[in-house]
């Protein structure tokens, strides 16, 4: 069976990957009640995704003849003898109207009915919406035979329906196995160590007045277990632990500044008279170190409140050379494009412009913004038949896989400043890129997916653009099933 591309205005792509099968018709009988038969209506019908009853009317509509379609045999017979050139340009007017995108040309539609009883077609390719002119005699024919609605997508909701209640089940369940299984330790632990514990205070009561750090240390002795629940963790909270457990958080920088602090303070004549050189009576010596580890504490503690000004300080300037380096990248983009609209007006060719791009200072990225700017700066809608006319342009700076992503963030950096209405062409204008081979699929999906992650992740773009991605992947499946 012979195929041909669908739509008369890509008959000539031989690369073209929507097909369906040619005509094939046959007269049968003679007189008054000759007919003729499209013998593989069925399998056009189906290339086209629309039912063989729409074809089949449209025929009989256009030719002021009666026509019928039997769905048991499959048959399609239209009233009269008609040529295969004539049905053949007939059926191109009504994949025109009924089949193809009015906005991209993209025959993989679906056929939506509204709720005011007017017919429209979902683009599954950049997901514009297009309006059928309902003044047509086939439309009353479908707004009584409404095409049957897709199921996938119901049972695919309902299936992810399905498995985020699976999950939540599961980790309630796991939480209450965790809680369970908490208790079971605690009640354990309590019944085997009730008597023991008790025995322990009261022998470690005189113990403690003496060696506070030897009864924290029989403290911390916990009963051996077999998970690591059941152990008891304590900490040592005495006060040369504490100055020991800072000095080792604090950094390099932190402990020169501390000890700074300690010696500004010794010459300021502000310690305590233990250090002034009295005489020690007895119990003196411990105060006096006592009152040293308090001023080590309050030592550290000015050190901290300095090195958090620091840290304060250098997030302040971080944030000022963000900011210069934004401005410096906005001046030299203006300075680029001012460039590059002063070769373009000397009418320079492609070739001139690519080395005239090689040869110019500035990131890649900055040139391509700036030439993007150049070319499509003030154009609103119909931004995508402007970037087809300008196509030789933007490939002088496409070179390499590099420059692909660059070109998708030129874009992204150009629709971001338009309003609403305009960003909805966004996926029209990455089609027709994607159709003339300059954007590959793997760097728009690469693309769509660090952008709609990121911090820029509420742009609108994002949002026009999911329909495009969404079919790119779907169209990449089925090349690999057929």
């Amino acid at each position: 069976m012979s195929l041909q591309n669908i739509g008369a205005g890509n008959k000539d792509d031989a690369f073209y990957r929507y097909k369906m099968p040619r005509m094939i018709t046959k007269i049968e009988g003679r007189g008054n009640g000759i007919k003729t038969n499209v013998v593989n209506m069925v399998d056009i019908a189906k290339a086209l995704s629309r039912p063989a009853s729409y074809t089949t009317k449209y025929f009989g509509c256009e030719l002021g003849a009666q026509s019928k379609f039997d769905e048991k045999t499959g048959t399609s017979h239209v009233n009269g003898a008609h040529d295969t050139a004539k049905l053949a340009g007939l059926l191109e007017n009504f994949i025109k109207k009924y089949v193809q995108c009015y906005g991209c040309g993209n025959p993989e539609t679906e056929i939506l009915i509204t709720k005011s009883q007017m017919l429209t077609l979902k683009c599954a390719a950049c997901g514009f919406i297009s309006d059928v002119d309902m003044r047509d005699k086939l439309t009353t024919f479908i707004l009584k035979n409404p095409p049957e609605q897709k199921k996938g997508s119901k049972d695919k909701k309902a299936m992810r329906r399905a498995e985020k209640e699976r999950l939540k089940e599961g980790e309630a369940a796991d939480e209450e196995a965790k809680k369970a299984k908490k208790e079971a330790a605690k009640k354990k632990i309590s019944s085997k160590d009730g008597s023991s514990k008790t025995a322990k205070k009261k022998a470690n009561v005189s113990d403690e007045e003496h060696s506070p750090m030897g009864s924290q240390a029989d403290q911390t002795e916990a009963p051996s277990a077999d998970s690591d629940e059941d152990v008891q963790w304590q900490t040592d909270t005495s006060i040369e632990a504490a100055q020991q457990r800072m000095q080792e958080q604090l950094n390099a920088v932190t402990a020169s500044m501390v000890m700074l602090s300690a010696t500004e303070e010794q010459r300021s004549g502000k310690s305590l008279p233990a250090r002034e050189g009295k005489p020690k009576v007895n119990g003196q010596g411990d105060g006096a170190k006592r009152s040293n580890s308090k001023e080590m504490l309050v030592a550290q503690t000015s050190g901290i409140k300095r090195n958090n000004s620091k840290e304060m300080i250098v997030a302040q300037t971080n944030c000022v050379k963000r900011s210069n380096s934004k401005e410096e990248l906005v001046d030299s983009k203006e300075r680029l494009a001012d460039e590059i609209k002063e070769q373009l007006n000397k009418g320079s060719s492609v070739a001139q412009l690519k080395s005239f791009l090689g040869s110019i200072s500035g990131t890649h990225q900055v040139i391509v913004d700036a030439l993007f700017e150049v070319l499509f700066g003030g154009v609103g809608k119909g931004l995508s038949k402007e970037v087809i006319k300008k196509k030789h342009y933007l490939a002088a700076a496409i070179q390499g896989d590099g420059s692909q992503l660059a070109l998708l963030y030129a874009i992204e950096s150009f629709y971001g400043k338009s309003n609403s209405e305009v960003v909805k062409e966004v996926a029209l204008v990455l089609k027709a890129l994607y159709d003339i081979d300059m954007l590959e699929e793997e760097f728009i999906v690469e693309w769509y997916e660090k952008g709609s992650k990121g911090c820029n992740k509420l742009s609108p773009i994002w949002k026009n653009v999911k329909p495009f991605v969404e079919w790119l992947q779907s169209a990449e499946s089925e090349t690999e099933d057929e």
